[in-house]
């Protein structure tokens, strides 16, 4: 069974009212009053969680066993910078982000994104985009079982994100014509945050590799082969496990 988001405060000593999505979950995998299933706080907590009663959208549960489990998280965060992506790319991206380990998403209006989202015109449908995705990263940190939300960072443009991105943190740029590959950089530095910038369909312009440039970025390349932009950061973030923590790369298999 999957574990339930269920967003906190908890107390152990009382019931817990069911959010109407919880609820409705429950109610589909036909959880009868009684039984036991885990939930998790998006914040490290995981509890057990005996449902007292189900009614419409609510209900009550009894949480036990409450407890920090952060285990399947690194001890480095990996940033994923997304240009935006066309069609339902983005979707795609966010999911497996989470499920691969990214603990940040950043999505980015470069100069070759198909979406157009950054423009005062389109900030309505751009916090739709976004409460999107944050549902994409509930649902997949309750299919793999990790317990802290991946955080989404609003809508940025390459410019602006590059006068924002974390520091200290290695920062790699992930381009077909780099000279050097991303695992050698990866092997030549100890494990750190670090941030993983990938460009939409068609890649980063030259003018945006050499504003990344001039930001501190490196330019690394993963190999003779061109990825699309759905794939280049799952291979770039699963590559980071790889080298820095083949026990975190061995339970992602």
């Amino acid at each position: 069974m999957p574990q339930f988001y269920l967003p906190g405060p908890w107390e152990s000593q009382k019931p817990t009212t069911l959010t109407p999505e919880v609820a409705h979950h429950l109610r589909v995998r036909r959880i009868q009053t009684g039984e036991f299933f885990p939930v998790f706080d998006g914040k490290g907590q995981v509890a057990k969680g005996e449902l007292l009663s189900l009614s419409g959208k609510t209900g009550q549960v009894q949480l036990t066993d409450i407890r920090k489990d952060t285990h399947r998280e690194t001890p480095y965060a990996i940033t994923l910078a997304q240009g935006l992506a066309g069609g339902d790319k983005m979707d795609w991206i966010v999911e497996k982000a989470v499920e691969t380990g990214a603990q940040n998403i950043a999505p980015m209006q470069c100069e070759r994104s198909i979406l157009k989202l950054t423009r005062s015109s389109d900030a309505e449908r751009a916090q739709k985009r976004l409460a999107h995705w944050e549902g994409i990263i509930q649902a997949a940190c309750e299919q793999c079982d990790r317990t802290v939300l991946a955080s989404l960072e609003p809508i940025q443009t390459f410019e602006g994100y590059l006068k924002t991105t974390p520091k200290p943190a290695l920062k790699l740029l992930l381009s077909p014509d780099a000279t050097k590959s991303l695992y050698s950089v990866l092997i030549e530095n100890e494990p750190q945050d670090v941030v993983l910038m990938i460009g939409p369909e068609g890649g980063h312009s030259p003018e945006e590799e050499a504003q990344a440039e001039a930001a501190g970025y490196q330019l690394v390349s993963l190999g003779e082969r061109v990825l699309r932009t759905e794939t280049a950061g799952v291979v770039a973030i699963t590559a980071v496990h790889s080298v820095w923590n083949p026990e975190m790369q061995n339970r992602l298999k």
